[in-house]
């Protein structure tokens, strides 16, 4: 039991070795679960990793390599870069190509040999027995390595099949070749099966490397992300400018950026102006303006002109750091389906062997007059066929392809069951401010009642009398301007009236900024053109600012959050993804019917609390909808946590970020049709790739036992059935990586 301190858990990924099949990976799993200290345990094996929640009080990483090595696998607990990483990957991939090519070309002979001059079996086994054993006892040996290290706590994986098959193949073969005496005695010939062991491990080796191969593509969106960060960059260390690693990078460095460049870190422009490319966070191909004040992210290119930033965060505190590893946390967890996946996989391999002993004992005991020789291939071909590799790749390689596939096009997803579960969802919630409008309130529009006055310099001092006020609208006209680079005047006297406005002197002369009541109580002259341009700008959801002299009003101003660009266009993309769209807003009635008609939304409802859009995610529910929740604010964090899948918008708060499933970095909605889209493709690719795993396996294995022979007289070749399983894992990773080319 854990004490109070070993309660305190960490979650650690490590990079693992050795593994060959979906059993392996069930096999690190149940040892490491059953080491004390660890919760959980969960092996990618598609993506070669392993996460491990535990204790450290309890257990260390050095005893979690332990546990492993014993069942004759590995993991990486020491820190390694990227680049270590890759060349450990490009390091095994060519020892298992020089394996791969040396049993090819070996196996070949015997092939010939074993089919064409069988009958010269005094001189040709020999020669065959020469060319098969290094095969066996060199390109094969990880194979005998691994069923042994399984073998020593009663565990079975593919490796047990393997070595079982050939070996036993191989000692039969090696037998009749010393001593045939032994069956010519018996009036039985000395069969041979070396041109089975030979083309069986050449086969095998060659499906694992095209699988090796296909593999690594299918993360390279994670190796993209990470070659987005340079690996040095200079810093200014006093009057000093140094060229540094990037790890050695610390915080309040002066970095100096010159074009052309990857921001290595994120961090504050301190001097400069430039343009930056910021298209791999935000997916906008326009580049964007910065100067002193403005913040910078690591992996973004600056293009135009030389900088100096201070590092705020660096290393793992980037924001592409972040990505990075919640797209490597996303691909290395479990959609649901695998986890009934994994049950089967871990007593596929002991049905497998039963299989195989009960096709031995049937064909001996009813078997012609070559029943051995039949028990014997066809106890071989049911081991080398069954290999339940495609059945273990079938999701992993699909869901690494996937979140690889969303982190590309801006989609980040948290993990796997987020993006499983996305293809059922068939009603979309979406909040209004910052999700369908921009979330920021602004001078959308001013109409003057004399076109002939000083338009610049009445408009100056509206803007000084609304950088007065507190007033959350007042603040949107002053952000406005601000960025307009209007001046500000200090007004001679100010005053805000309470409900009405504000007012303020400038020269001796009184203005008036606010609503229309104000207006009437202080009898200014109102025209009726002015007052019908302000009717139509608040049915329009617009919110209306008078400003006014003494005597006259002057003009009106429309302050409003626009709706983006994109809004109208990506909820009609979800509608005709058959999704059903609510819009839901704490907001009036007036701005949420005008902003529901502006893009096509038929239900909506308007001035809710946090806590009723959470309610209205469960009336969805309780209706049996499957609810996507879309926000940005704290306010929208209880409905996100509510809701079957998450989703926020990139530019929002980190909470809605924290609890959302799926995070859009460009916080466009046309990336929730196609983060639907994407799940939808995914789950077929799964689905598609369990049926051929299944649907290999339940017809092969009663092929490879036998079962058409009565009526046929065929019996399968264990060297066919070694292509056959070698082919069946490929063409699933294949089916996988097709995904890398899906149009969203």
């Amino acid at each position: 039991m854990l004490t109070v301190a070993e309660k305190k858990l960490t979650k650690a990924t490590y990079p693992v070795e050795g593994m060959s099949c979906a059993s392996c990976a069930s096999s690190i799993e149940s040892m490491l679960r059953t080491r004390e200290g660890v919760q959980e345990a969960s092996v990618n094996f598609a993506g070669k990793t392993v996460q491990v929640t535990y204790a450290p009080n309890a257990v260390s990483p050095v005893q979690l390599r332990q546990t492993v090595q014993e069942i004759g696998f590995d993991i990486l607990i020491e820190e390694k870069t990227q680049e270590e990483l890759e060349e450990r990957e490009v390091a095994a991939l060519a020892s298992l190509k020089r394996r791969t090519l040396v049993a090819g070309v070996l196996a070949l002979p015997v092939f010939v040999l074993g089919m064409f001059f069988h009958d010269t079996f005094t001189w040709g086994n020999w020669a065959m027995l020469l060319l098969t054993a290094p095969i066996l006892l060199w390109a094969g040996q990880r194979f005998f390595r691994g069923a042994w290290a399984q073998a020593k706590y009663f565990r079975a994986n593919m490796d047990t099949l393997v070595a079982l098959s050939t070996g036993i193949a191989f000692a039969f073969s090696v037998f009749n070749t010393i001593y045939p005496q032994f069956f010519l005695s018996r009036g039985l010939m000395p069969h041979v099966y070396y041109e089975a062991v030979a083309v069986i491990i050449a086969f095998i080796l060659l499906g694992k490397y095209l699988e090796e191969n296909a593999k690594n593509r299918s993360s390279a969106a994670i190796k993209k992300l990470m070659g987005l960060q340079p690996k040095t960059v200079r810093v200014l260390r006093g009057e000093t400018e140094l060229e540094i690693r990037i790890e050695e990078v610390q915080l309040g460095d002066s970095v100096v950026l010159l074009p052309g460049e990857r921001v290595p870190v994120d961090g504050e422009v301190v001097a400069g102006t430039t343009y930056v490319d910021e298209s791999m966070l935000s997916g906008e191909p326009l580049p964007v303006q910065k100067k002193a004040g403005d913040m910078l992210y690591a992996g973004t290119i600056n293009q135009k002109g030389s900088l100096q930033l201070k590092a705020l965060k660096t290393g793992g505190e980037t924001m592409l750091a972040h990505i990075i590893k919640m797209v490597q946390e996303a691909q290395g967890s479990k959609a649901p389906v695998q986890k009934l996946v994994d049950k089967i996989a871990g007593v596929f391999v002991p049905v497998v062997l039963a299989i195989a002993l009960l096709t031995f004992a049937a064909w001996m005991f009813f078997g012609g007059e070559a029943y051995l020789t039949e028990a014997l291939l066809s106890m071989i071909s049911v081991l080398v066929i069954a290999c339940p590799c495609a059945l273990g790749l079938a999701t992993p390689t699909a869901i690494m392809v996937g979140v690889g596939r969303g982190a590309e096009q801006g989609i980040l997803i948290k993990d796997a069951e987020s993006l499983e579960h996305a293809h059922k969802v068939n009603a979309v919630i979406l909040d209004k401010t910052g999700t369908i409008t921009q979330g920021k309130p602004s001078v959308t529009d001013v109409v003057w009642a004399d076109e002939t006055v000083d338009q610049e310099r009445l408009e100056m001092l509206f803007f000084s009398m609304e950088a007065q006020s507190e007033h959350p609208i007042a603040q949107a006209v002053y952000t406005f301007y601000k960025e307009q680079g209007q001046k500000v005047r200090q007004p001679d006297y100010f005053s805000s009236l309470t409900g009405l406005g504000v007012e303020a002197d400038f020269g001796g002369k009184r203005y008036f900024s606010g609503n229309e009541k104000l207006l009437r109580e202080q009898h200014i002259q109102l025209p009726e053109h002015l007052l019908q341009a302000a009717r139509q700008l608040q049915e329009d959801a617009k919110t209306v600012i008078f400003f006014a002299d003494e005597q006259h009003a002057l003009a009106v101003f429309a302050v409003s959050d626009p709706v983006k660009p994109t809004a109208a266009a990506g909820i009609k993309a979800m509608q005709e993804a058959g999704l059903e769209v609510h819009m839901l807003t704490g907001d009036n009635i007036q701005t949420a019917e005008a902003v529901a008609r502006q893009v096509g939304i038929k239900q909506y409802q308007a001035e809710l609390l946090p806590g009723d859009k959470a309610g209205f995610v469960k009336q969805l529910q309780a209706e049996g909808k499957v609810v996507a929740m879309v926000g940005d604010g704290i306010n929208d964090a209880q409905a996100l946590a509510n809701a079957d899948v998450s989703i926020a918008m990139g530019q929002g708060t980190d909470v809605a970020m924290d609890v959302a499933g799926i995070t859009l970095m460009r916080s466009d909605l046309m990336q929730v049709a196609n983060a639907v889209k994407l799940s939808r493709a995914t789950v077929q690719t799964i689905h598609q790739n369990l049926f051929w795993a299944f649907f290999y396996n339940v017809i092969c294995i009663p092929v490879a036992a036998g079962l058409l022979f009565p009526f046929t007289g065929f019996l399968l070749s264990p060297m066919i059935a070694g292509a056959a399983m070698a082919l069946s894992s490929v063409s699933v990773v294949g089916n996988s990586l097709r995904l890398r080319a899906k149009q969203l």
